[in-house]
């Protein structure tokens, strides 16, 4: 599975729920304010947790916990994804995966196999400036497409989009409604300048004022049932 870091206990990865966070190397994107730039760039050099290893300390924390954040990098890009999961459902704990949604046929077979409870699907801007923030070409549909999969799976699922300024304006949101149509939850999150990013000029880049991320939230109100902000 290509685990490279590993949460025992995390609070907040899987809302409402007590979990292990498991990080997969590697991404198909780089994006410039990335937070783990070790597990999208340099993941080969991180220590290798085996997937025996990994399921050996679930195992022993399952009593402790009640699920699993699957994160990244990013894991759909993993080939064992499906059996990993399985083995994970194996010993009754919840599922959810972070995922940058661009690949939705793998999104569909989890869906399709009831390997997931709960799915994170990070939107970083709008379809016009994906090449600039991700340094990626992207097909936006695929994302949209993986949206779609969830909205119609009946398990929760939650959208969100960090808020980079002169990235991610009221446009690109409007961009995004537009792509995506109407979803369940949204959260937006406020730019972190503090940790050590992928791309080391965004260190200077100053956060929105808390108002205009309140106002950004009212307009994502029009599009869906919830929009809440973190970070701030």
């Amino acid at each position: 599975m290509n685990i490279r870091g590993i949460y025992k206990t995390s609070l907040i990865d899987y809302p409402g729920k007590i979990s292990a966070v498991l990080f997969t190397g590697g991404c198909n994107l780089r994006c410039r304010y990335c937070h783990n730039p070790d597990l999208a760039g340099n993941w080969q050099e991180m220590p290798l947790s085996s997937d025996e290893d990994t399921l050996d300390l679930l195992r022993k924390r399952k009593n402790l916990i009640d699920g699993v954040t699957i994160s990244g990098g990013e894991p759909t890009l993993s080939k064992d994804l499906f059996s990993f999961v399985e083995k994970i459902k194996e010993l009754q704990l919840a599922v959810k995966l972070d995922s940058n949604g661009l690949q939705p046929g793998v999104i569909r077979n989890l869906v399709a196999g009831g390997l997931l409870d709960y799915a994170a699907i990070d939107i970083k801007t709008s379809p016009e400036k994906y090449r600039l923030l991700t340094d990626s070409d992207v097909d936006f549909s695929n994302i949209a497409e993986s949206i779609e999969v969830l909205r119609t799976s009946g398990i929760d699922y939650e959208v969100r989009t960090t808020c980079v300024p002169a990235y991610v304006t009221m446009e690109d949101l409007a961009s995004i409604r537009d792509a995506v149509g109407r979803v369940r939850k949204y959260f937006l999150q406020q730019f972190q300048r503090e940790a050590r990013l992928l791309d080391r000029a965004w260190e200077v880049i100053e956060p929105y004022p808390v108002e205009t991320l309140r106002q950004f939230r009212d307009f994502i109100l029009t599009f869906a049932d919830r929009c809440e902000i973190r970070g701030i």
